[in-house]
């Protein structure tokens, strides 16, 4: 089977199921957001649960059904990078998480924006989801949520707190090094196709062998 017949198709296609439980998950997150402020950390865990199953199911969704779409691949990571947001700067305001965690998530995804934009001007789309940036995220995704739990049960918190620390601590290492590795991937490409060549590619989906 070549690489074109195994690739699945990807759509044009607005309304679908898969995008309408990913924009779910997105006016999700302001919600997720006031409970966890405000301490209503039971509340905060049950959104979060709604939110990590209605992620499971657009995507089996979207494979079994051929509903993979270009929304979806925007708004599907879009949702899970705003609740790590949402997570970890809420449980900073309450002082269970250092500012630094902050500053350290929040300052990659700004770092990956400048990335895009270099991109953007040597007429090349965006880079293709490193597996590590993948680890990444189900690794903060899943950690700040688990940091909740010791809130909400504090019974629970002598397990659940150095599990949730864990999963952060290495979700954020492996955040920044897919981050490095997106840099290393946004030179290469830049090396190989100047902006002044005329043959940049308006997509990365070509270049895909470039970092192997």
């Amino acid at each position: 089977m070549s690489d074109a017949a195994a690739r699945p198709v990807v759509s044009d296609r607005v309304w679908t199921i898969p995008n309408v439980l990913s924009a779910l998950r997105l006016v999700l997150v302001p919600v997720f957001f006031v409970f966890i402020v405000v301490g209503n950390d039971l509340a905060a865990l049950i959104v979060i649960i709604v939110s990590t199953v209605s992620d499971w199911a657009d995507g089996v969704i979207a494979r079994r059904f051929g509903q993979i779409t270009k929304l979806g691949q925007l708004l599907d990571p879009a949702a899970d990078r705003l609740f790590i947001m949402a997570a970890v700067i809420g449980l900073a305001v309450r002082e269970v998480v250092p500012w630094w965690l902050v500053a350290v998530i929040i300052g990659r995804d700004v770092f990956l924006v400048v990335l895009g934009v270099v991109l953007a001007q040597h007429r090349f789309g965006p880079l293709p989801v490193h597996h590590i940036g993948k680890t990444a995220t189900f690794a903060l995704f899943y950690a700040l949520p688990t940091l909740v739990l010791g809130q909400a049960f504090p019974a629970v918190a002598a397990v659940s707190d150095p599990i949730g620390w864990a999963f952060a601590l290495w979700g954020a290492f492996l955040y920044w090094w897919a981050g490095l590795l997106y840099l290393r991937q946004t030179r290469a490409l830049i090396r190989q196709h100047p902006l002044d060549s005329g043959d940049a590619s308006d997509t990365l989906a070509r270049r895909r062998a470039t970092d192997g």
